[in-house]
């Protein structure tokens, strides 16, 4: 059986998980955090990130790399169209999703959901990249009612994990969700698409985790 190794409150985590479970692919869920110095874990993903795979062929990391792996290993049920472009198109709005999306915002986190801080000149670059990027993302995503158009495909499983918390951290560190004041109506799409019994899922585990970790800081 397949091991999906990570921790459920990594949006990338999630990605992979949610389209494992929207395959009906069989996976056991193995706990690891990120940077893992052990050499159990930098055997399968050499700079220590998370999530990564253990199949029987051997390990894979980056969550792309595993979805694109996945889908090939399961073609049914189809999460990428049998259209080579189509199909294109939806790795398109992945890499804007979560290369000029979410790891700009990514810079934010810190002082978003950790309670750090972010220099003046991180937010001033984040600002302004998310401000056109977002604007270069509405001319891709139709949002109708998916991410690709009517059909629930690979693209949703990152964008459902990855537009709230760039509207999120925006929103916290800037004053402004971005992706709303860029014309982006992200939750209404982000309810649809958590309605999915998958998607229901890995939203009830990441609270759990959520709930967890706090309660073991409240304990100190």
């Amino acid at each position: 059986m397949i091991q999906l190794c990570g921790f459920s409150l990594s949006n990338y985590y999630n990605k992979v998980k949610f389209f494992m479970l929207e395959k009906g692919i069989a996976f056991e869920e193995v706990q690891v955090m990120t940077h893992s110095p052990e050499e159990s874990v930098l055997s399968c993903s050499p700079l220590g990130k998370v999530p990564f795979i253990r199949t029987p062929h051997g390990a894979l990391c980056e969550s792309q790399v595993i979805v694109d792996y996945l889908e090939a290993a399961h073609p049914n049920p189809a999460l990428l169209p049998s259209d080579p472009f189509e199909a294109a198109k939806q790795r398109e709005l992945i890499t804007f999703i979560e290369l000029h999306l979410e790891l700009v915002a990514r810079e934010l986190y810190g002082q978003a959901f950790f309670g750090g801080t972010v220099s003046e000149g991180t937010k001033a670059r984040a600002h302004k990249l998310l401000v056109n990027n977002i604007a270069a993302f509405k001319r891709l995503a139709s949002f109708g009612p998916y991410v690709g158009g009517d059909s629930f495909g690979m693209a949703d499983c990152a964008a459902w994990v990855s537009l709230p918390l760039v509207a999120m951290a925006s929103k916290a560190v800037l004053g402004e969700d971005l992706l709303a004041a860029g014309g982006i109506d992200w939750k209404p799409y982000a309810k649809l698409v958590g309605e999915r019994p998958a998607a229901v899922k890995v939203a009830a585990d990441r609270k759990a985790d959520q709930e967890r970790i706090a309660l073991l800081k409240a304990q100190g």
